[in-house]
């Protein structure tokens, strides 16, 4: 039975990559207002945006603890489909949610909850010189993608195809925050991320718009993974997000509305 034996071995590499929004002792499984842990699988991009709701969630409700597992989006919903407890996934397009429905762990229809789109972004001081799409194509110029199967490398892969450009990046990375993290150390002189992500790097990086990445926004949805171990706390959270305090905090991080 794939998701009895595979359960164990998955919750730990989930956690590995989760993040606790404060360093207070865990709660037990509950529901409800009463508190509870809340396991949340989420696209990297929703890193920033998602701990600050997650902190505002757990005022909210007394002896909650929110727990993130932030990654390539292709990579949580392999983890969620093969077993790893989780409450609530946020992917960063509807492809990779698809993985997750299919296998009928989801309960209920997923809704868009926020919408995003690439800049290059550069290094603070541009040393390889870019200034449009095209450049991207220059010979000698590192540039970094995310992995085609990873929402931000296909939306990479239809924007530089709508711009006619071809890239041959000297990486491909797990997931956006490996891009931006490229860029902003000087490791490469170009990458395309998100405008959230590179918003959110502050003056480590410089972003620069370019028109085809309109013909690549991401619809990012969200919903309760069946059988989750706090279906209760799920739901809560799903609601915070999709409400106006959800919309809110998206939106000052440069996402789009649905």
């Amino acid at each position: 039975m794939k998701k009895t034996l595979s359960a164990a071995a998955l919750l730990l590499v989930a956690l590995a990559g989760c993040g606790d929004v404060d360093d207070g002792p865990s709660g037990t499984s509950g529901g409800g207002k009463g508190g509870g842990t809340l396991t949340v699988f989420a696209a990297a991009s929703l890193t920033e945006t998602f701990t600050a709701l997650g902190r505002e969630f757990e005022r909210a409700h007394r002896g909650a603890k929110v727990r993130f597992n932030f990654g390539g989006s292709s990579t949580l919903a392999q983890q969620i489909t093969q077993g790893a407890p989780a409450d609530v996934f946020a992917s960063a397009n509807p492809a990779t949610m698809k993985t997750v429905t299919d296998a009928g762990d989801a309960a209920g229809t997923p809704r868009v909850f926020t919408r995003n789109r690439l800049v290059i972004a550069v290094p603070a001081d541009n040393p390889g010189k870019v200034g449009a799409v095209g450049d991207l194509a220059r010979p000698g110029l590192k540039v970094v993608l995310c992995a085609v199967q990873v929402p931000c490398g296909a939306a990479a892969k239809t924007a530089l195809g709508a711009a006619g450009v071809e890239v041959r990046p000297v990486s491909r990375e797990k997931d956006v925050k490996a891009v931006l993290t490229k860029v902003g150390l000087g490791e490469a002189d170009a990458g395309l991320v998100y405008r959230t992500d590179a918003k959110a790097a502050g003056g480590r990086v410089r972003a620069i718009e370019f028109p085809e990445a309109a013909k690549a926004v991401n619809d990012y949805p969200i919903v309760e993974v069946a059988k989750a171990p706090n279906a209760a706390l799920a739901k809560e959270f799903i609601a915070l997000v999709l409400g106006e305090r959800g919309r809110a905090a998206l939106a000052g991080a440069g996402f789009e509305a649905p």
